[in-house]
């Protein structure tokens, strides 16, 4: 019976999407601007040796240079016109998020509603500018001092090197925007999660050619396999839990009527932060391997050569730090965009409150109690999911990296995404519904 009802309820979403114009034509859009994507990421830029290329990123790969290729679909190690992909407007966004906590001005113009948030993502197209033009300047130096990459050294590459990448970015943060508007999702987060999963493919591959040759046994390849699949049912998992808070309002008098209190529910999600801690605990802890590497390193000292080697993948140390930071970020980008004071006071600005909790300061500290207390399991989770993949690359010896990071972002923009086709199938069916009703209330009015 179950199976039969399932059976039935995938049919009849498959005859509403058929129907489903608009959402089809949605779906076109954003498949044929994830394609102008990545296209962009194949098309090098003017002035640089390919060969050269690719045999100075295969001894930056470990470093944060791997994880930004990652992300930006391979167009790092192809040197392409989207290298710098879409992580300065990411970096932008997350600085004025920051910013909005601190500066008051800032503060109330994200209380203003639609006009300001218009003021603040004109803010974040701004610093996306400006971080773009440091990083493309940094690359564009970069490679100029390595030998051999650069066929024509001198200020024209270096300017034209910026313009470039800085095209690059801001065509992509249009894009993502146009995604947004037009098509299905999130485009920022669709961009780069065709960026990573236009990896996956070759990752699979290349784990299966190991097991051929034999450099990987059969178990181990059963052990990655089985791995994943208990990642992705992890992140299912815990990005679906949430902690809600019965909120409870008083009945109301409308003339002479008394109309009954309403229950609703304030949902916490366990991972409020989403993949914001482990990009950022990534980026900082490869940071200085990056810079060690384009470095002398016999010039340095043996402290330091020695903290550099403790930082490689699968280290104690760098998985110790890495923990330590997940946890930071967790709850520290949390406080930042869950503000329990200012969701207490608009509870009780509408009559809410939580039954036994008193309103205002008493349902701000009881809100942040909670909250608190499930971050600490958001936390926890995020750290597992991201030590396992190093765990198990450290344990055996798997020569290319998977990380938890991209498996996070993978399965978080799918079901996003899913959630959204599901919302614009229910809302056609809706309407679908209204115009039947009409056109029966019609024919009744007819007779």
């Amino acid at each position: 019976m179950a199976s039969a009802a399932e059976q039935l309820a995938a049919n009849l979403n498959f005859a509403a999407f058929s129907k489903a114009d608009d959402l089809k034509k949605r779906i076109w859009f954003t498949l044929g601007a994830l394609l102008v994507y990545r296209l962009g990421t194949y098309i090098p830029m003017p002035g640089i040796d390919p060969h050269a290329l690719s045999q100075a990123f295969q001894q930056q790969s470990t470093g944060i240079l791997g994880l930004f290729n990652m992300f930006a679909g391979g167009a790092v190690g192809r040197m392409a016109i989207f290298a710098l992909g879409i992580m300065p407007y990411i970096s932008a966004s997350i600085i004025i998020q920051l910013m909005t906590s601190v500066i008051p001005s800032l503060e109330a113009l994200k209380k203003e509603g639609e006009q300001g948030r218009k003021v603040i993502n004109q803010y974040t197209r701004y610093g996306t500018v400006l971080l773009a033009t440091v990083q493309a300047y940094g690359i564009a130096a970069g490679l100029q001092s390595s030998s051999n990459i650069v066929t024509n050294p001198g200020t024209f590459f270096l300017v034209s090197s910026v313009i470039t990448l800085v095209g690059g970015t801001m065509f992509l943060m249009w894009l993502g925007e146009q995604i947004t508007a037009r098509g299905i999702g999130n485009g920022i987060s669709l961009i780069i999660f065709a960026g990573i999963a236009a990896n996956l493919p070759s990752a699979m591959a290349n784990l299966l050619e190991l097991g051929r040759t034999g450099a990987l046994s059969t178990a181990i390849i059963l052990l990655v396999i089985v791995v994943v699949v208990l990642c992705i049912a992890g992140v299912v998992f815990f990005e679906r839990a949430q902690r809600r808070l019965l909120i409870q309002y008083p009945k109301r008098q409308v003339g002479n009527r008394m109309f009954q209190g309403d229950t609703s529910h304030l949902p916490l999600k366990l991972n409020t932060a989403g993949v914001i801690p482990p990009i950022f605990a990534s980026s900082l802890l490869l940071l200085p391997v990056t810079i060690a590497n384009f470095a002398d390193t016999s010039k340095l000292p043996g402290w330091a050569t020695g903290v550099i080697a403790s930082l490689g993948h699968g280290r104690p140390l760098y998985m110790f730090l890495y923990a330590a930071m997940i946890a930071f970020f967790a709850f520290f980008y949390t406080a930042i965009v869950f503000n329990p004071k200012e969701t207490a006071d608009n509870l009780k600005k509408h009559g809410g409150f939580i039954p036994g909790i008193r309103p205002g300061d008493r349902t701000a500290d009881y809100i942040d109690y909670v909250l608190t207390r499930i971050t600490v399991v958001g936390a926890i989770y995020l750290m597992v999911i991201c030590l396992l993949p190093e765990i198990l690359i450290s344990a055996a010896g798997i020569p290319f990296y998977l990380g938890g990071t991209s498996l996070l972002i993978v399965v978080s923009v799918t079901m996003d995404t899913v959630a959204q086709v599901q919302g614009h199938l229910l809302a056609h069916q809706y309407e679908g519904l209204v115009k039947k009703a009409k056109l029966r209330g019609g024919r009744r009015g007819t007779r």
